[in-house]
């Protein structure tokens, strides 16, 4: 045997085990990760992230500073501003006024958390939630701040972080993938800013880590339904064959994309009865639909996608990320925050207060936040009822929840102008790490070679973010 004949056949063992898996009669519940994960006993089995894209202004929602009115349209002072980036839609104006928020802020729960007017069913559910007002970024703009948070890298082709998940941990379904994404948005709001496929990719672990995007009409996901005149006993026989022809190929070469590709070609023949299922509301009592809103019968809401998550998270899947897009309110935030979070507030506070009726709260970790925050001063023309907020990646809030969070935790504190952070500095990749350490998963040894390179989720940085830690 020669050299290439060598190479080509050493992967050999392993393709005809996966295919055994995949050809035999007797199938296993999920589908196993690496050996020897996780690291540490979970506290959390699966993540539901519920990314805000557009960026929450942050003094608006969760950080409360009353004493921004008394500098109300006045120039923020350099001493604040200290030179820092800012991007290129404020840094021709000649001042930078003060934008007090108009909205009235009160004190929810045992915690004595104080929250926002506009987020009335959050309020109800604050202790549940482990605040931290200190997240910052290294970006100043969308892509590269929400490609930074989802990868771990500003530069596209890194794996997402559900794609890491379900590499490391496998799946507990095998008739679903272990990483699911659903994408919605505000209709009444611009929401100019795109979201690509790629943040929910596999970049270069295998393909098929990268997450599925369920769509809002027709089939959930492409293809589902077999097309007139084809029978499943016709599809299965076609998938057989195409089975055998690639496993004929994967014995020439020893593609391991082959393996993905034969694996694919299984999970969806099984997700044409799974999925069907799992997007029939007709058997959700009333009630359900109540407490997520009356947009939740509505395919494609942020409602619905809340919905949708939590029987997600029933029946297994790891991984599943929500996209809610139009929280880039350069203008006229107040008419379009207040109709940004009251289409969001009650379905995501209704997915925790569901979750925690079902007991899948205490090993479900959800997370909610956006790729940055917004700037205290004003972006254009302030008014008394009007005012704009610029990109503010230097701290903003996200909360966390269930599975491995400590319930009412505060972490972070802020300046009087909510623009520099004074205490508590909670980096993106302390969040990833914390993350993944509430699966178990220790973030420095979930690796993978590339390139003549170990890669990881969070490069070369990362500290737990211990006081939210249960």
């Amino acid at each position: 045997m020669n050299r290439r004949e060598l190479l080509t056949r050493l992967p050999m063992g392993i393709g005809v085990a996966a295919l055994s898996h995949l050809f035999g009669a007797e199938t296993k519940k999920g589908i196993p990760g690496l050996p020897g994960l996780p690291h540490f006993a979970a506290k959390a089995k699966r993540v539901i992230l519920l990314h805000q894209s557009g960026g929450p202004s942050q003094m608006d929602l969760f950080d409360y500073k009353p004493g921004m009115k008394k500098y109300q349209g006045v120039d923020l002072p350099n001493s604040v501003r200290n030179g820092q980036r800012i991007t290129g839609m404020t840094s021709g104006q000649a001042t930078f006024p003060v934008a007090s928020s108009m909205f009235q802020f009160q004190q929810y729960g045992q915690t004595g958390t104080w929250v926002s007017e506009l987020l009335p069913h959050t309020a109800k559910i604050v202790d549940e939630l482990a605040l931290i007002k200190t997240v910052h970024t290294e970006a100043i703009n969308h892509d590269p701040a929400i490609t930074f948070f989802q990868s771990g890298s500003q530069q596209p082709g890194r794996p997402s972080i559900g794609a890491w998940v379900s590499y490391g941990l496998g799946s507990e379904n095998e008739n679903l993938p272990a990483f699911v994404v659903m994408v919605s948005q505000a209709h009444a709001i611009n929401t100019d800013q795109p979201l690509f496929s790629r943040l929910w990719g596999s970049g270069f672990l295998p393909s098929n880590y990268q997450g599925v995007k369920f769509r809002a009409s027709a089939d959930p996901v492409l293809y589902l339904s077999d097309p007139k005149g084809i029978t499943k006993q016709n599809r299965r026989s076609m998938l057989d064959a195409i089975g055998k022809l690639n496993e004929m190929k994967f014995q020439q070469v020893g593609d391991p994309e082959i393996e993905t590709r034969i694996t694919q070609y299984e999970m969806a023949y099984r997700m044409q009865t799974s999925v069907p299922e799992l997007v029939d509301l007709s058997k959700e009592p009333e009630s359900t639909f109540e407490m997520y809103g009356p947009e939740s019968k509505k395919p494609g809401s942020y409602a619905r996608n809340c919905l949708l998550a939590r029987r997600l998270a029933e029946r297994g899947v790891r991984f599943i990320q929500l996209y809610h897009r139009g929280w880039d309110q350069h203008n006229d935030l107040p008419r379009d925050l207040a109709l940004q979070c009251r289409g969001t507030d009650q379905p995501t506070a209704a997915l925790v207060a569901d979750l925690k009726q079902r007991g899948l709260l205490e090993d479900t970790l959800v997370v909610w936040g956006g790729e940055f925050g917004r700037t205290v001063y004003c972006q254009g023309r302030l008014s008394e009822s009007n005012y704009g907020r610029d990109h503010h990646p230097r701290n903003f809030c996200m909360w966390m929840a269930g599975g491995g969070v400590k319930a009412g935790a505060r972490v972070g504190e802020t300046d009087d102008f909510s623009y520099n952070i004074v205490q508590d500095p909670v980096h993106v990749h302390d969040m990833q790490a914390t993350i993944l350490r509430c699966l178990g998963i220790d973030h420095k040894k979930l690796t993978y070679q590339f390139q003549g390179r170990h890669f990881r989720l969070t490069d070369v940085h990362g500290e737990l973010v211990e006081p939210v830690l249960s």
